[in-house]
C-alpha cells in the first residue's frame, strides 16, 4: 500500500468516524426536548443511551471475530450504511419503543465499524506512527460529539427532535459505497472461514495479558466518567445554569471541540515521542493527564459561576482527552496483527459493559434521587480509577510488548 494510498484511507475511515459520533451524540442534545415530549423520568431518558451502549458491546465480540477472519472494509461499509438508516429511523419514532429500537440498531452499525476501523489503520501505517495515526482517528470523539450537540440542539429548538434524527442521518449513506470500495491491506492475508481451528482459539486467549486487561480497565473508568458527562451535561446547563437547549449544546459542543482536537492531538504526539524513550510512554501521558484533570472537573461542577464552569471543563477535558490515542496505541502494541479486530472487540464490550452503558442510567438514577449536579460528582472518582489502572499497567507494558514480537 502507498503512502498516499494510506493517508486517503485515514481520511476516509476519520469521516466515517466522525458521522459516527455525530449519530451517536445526537440524541443527547435532544434529550430535554424528548423528556418532555414522551414524559419520561430521567432514569427512562437515560436507559436510551444505555440501550445504544448494550447493543454496541454486545455484538463487538461477533463482529471482531469476523473482522480478523473476513474483510474488515466490507464489515466498516455495512454497519456505516445500517446504523445511519437506524438514526433516520429515529426520526420516524412515535414513541419510546420505537425510539429504543432505533437506537438499538444504531449500536450494532456502530459496533461493525468501530471493532475494524482502528485495527485497519495498524496495518495501513507502521508502528511508530500508531499514537498519531489513532489519535486522528479519534478526533472523530470530540469534533463529531460537538457536532452532534450543535446540530442537535439547533435543528431541534427550530424543527423539533425527529428532523435532527433525520438530517444528521442521511449523510452517512453517501459515504457507504466510497468505504466499501477501499482496498484491506490484509485481502491477501485473509485466513479462510472453515480454519477455525484450535491453535486459533489458543492465539485469542493470548490477547488477555496483564497489560490489555488492566488498560482495558482503565479505558472502562475513563468511558464511565466521560460518557456520563458526554449524556447529561449538557442538560446540566439547561437545568443549573439556566441555558435553553441550542445554547448549551452550542457552549458545550464548541468546548468539546477544541479541548478535544488539542488533547487528542497532544496526546497522540507526546505519546509517540514518549515511547521512543520508554516502553511506558503512552500509559505515562494517560495516567498523567487523568490525574491532572481530576480537581478541574469538580471545580466544573460545584462553581456557580458558568464562565468559570465552562473554563474548567475545557481544561478538564484537554487532560482526559490526552488518552485517547495512546491507550488505544497500548491495544496495538500487545495484540498481534492477525487478532487485532478481537482485540479491539473484547475492549469495546468490557469498556462500555463497565462503562457508558451503564452510567447513563446510573446517573439518571442518583439525579432523580439527588440531583443532576451531586450525581455528575462520581465521574471524577472513576477518573481517579483509571488513573490508577494506567500506572498498574506500566508494571507489565514491557513483558508484554515482548511476548507479542515474539
Amino acid at each position: 500500500m502507498s503512502a498516499s494510498y494510506s493517508r486517503y484511507a485515514l481520511a476516509l475511515l476519520i469521516a466515517a468516524n466522525m458521522l459516527n459520533y455525530i449519530d451517536r451524540q445526537v440524541i443527547y442534545a435532544v434529550f430535554p426536548l424528548i423528556k418532555d415530549d414522551l414524559q419520561l423520568s430521567d432514569t427512562l431518558l437515560g436507559f436510551l443511551g444505555s440501550a445504544f451502549m448494550f447493543s454496541y458491546m454486545m455484538s463487538a465480540p461477533l463482529i471482531g471475530l469476523l473482522g480478523d477472519r473476513a474483510g474488515r472494509v466490507k464489515l466498516a461499509s455495512r454497519g456505516l450504511a445500517l446504523w445511519s438508516l437506524a438514526t433516520v429511523g429515529g426520526a420516524l419514532a412515535e414513541g419510546y419503543k420505537s425510539l429504543f429500537v432505533a437506537r438499538t440498531a444504531v449500536g450494532i452499525g456502530e459496533a461493525s465499524f468501530g471493532t475494524v476501523a482502528p485495527a485497519l489503520l495498524a496495518d495501513y501505517f507502521p508502528r511508530e506512527k500508531h499514537g498519531r495515526v489513532l489519535s486522528s482517528l479519534y478526533l472523530a470523539i470530540p469534533v463529531g460529539s460537538a457536532l452532534g450537540y450543535v446540530l442537535g440542539g439547533i435543528i431541534g429548538r427550530n424543527m423539533g427532535w425527529h428532523a435532527a434524527f433525520l438530517i444528521v442521518g442521511i449523510p452517512g449513506l453517501l459515504l457507504v459505497i466510497p468505504l466499501h470500495l477501499l482496498r484491506d491491506p490484509r485481502t491477501d492475508k485473509i485466513v479462510s472461514r472453515l480454519s477455525w481451528t484450535v491453535q486459533s482459539w489458543k492465539d485469542y486467549r493470548r490477547i488477555l495479558n496483564h497489560s490489555f486487561m488492566t488498560n482495558t480497565v482503565a479505558m472502562a473508568a475513563m468511558t464511565f466518567a466521560l460518557g456520563g458527562l458526554a449524556q447529561w451535561f449538557p442538560t446540566f446547563l439547561y437545568r443549573v445554569h439556566q441555558l435553553d437547549v441550542a445554547q448549551g449544546n452550542t457552549l458545550f459542543g464548541a468546548i468539546t471541540v477544541l479541548a478535544g482536537i488539542t488533547g487528542t492531538l497532544a496526546g497522540g504526539w507526546l505519546g509517540d515521542r514518549l515511547q521512543q524513550r520508554s516502553k511506558k510512554g503512552y500509559l505515562v501521558v494517560s495516567g498523567w493527564g487523568f490525574m491532572i484533570g481530576i480537581p478541574i472537573m469538580v471545580y466544573a461542577f460545584v462553581t456557580s459561576s458558568l464562565w468559570g464552569c465552562l473554563s474548567a471543563v475545557f481544561l478538564g477535558e484537554f487532560f482526559l482527552f490526552l488518552n485517547t490515542g495512546p491507550l488505544n496505541a497500548v491495544i496495538v502494541l500487545i495484540t498481534q496483527p492477525e487478532i487485532r479486530a478481537m482485540a479491539f472487540a473484547i475492549n469495546i464490550f468490557f469498556i462500555h459493559a463497565l462503562g457508558d452503558a451503564i452510567s447513563p442510567t446510573i446517573l439518571g438514577w442518583l439525579s432523580d434521587m439527588w440531583g443532576l449536579q451531586t450525581a455528575l460528582l462520581i465521574t471524577p472518582i472513576a477518573i481517579i480509577c483509571a488513573a490508577f489502572f494506567c500506572f498498574v499497567c506500566a508494571r507489565f507494558i514491557e513483558r508484554d510488548i515482548g511476548v507479542t514480537r515474539t
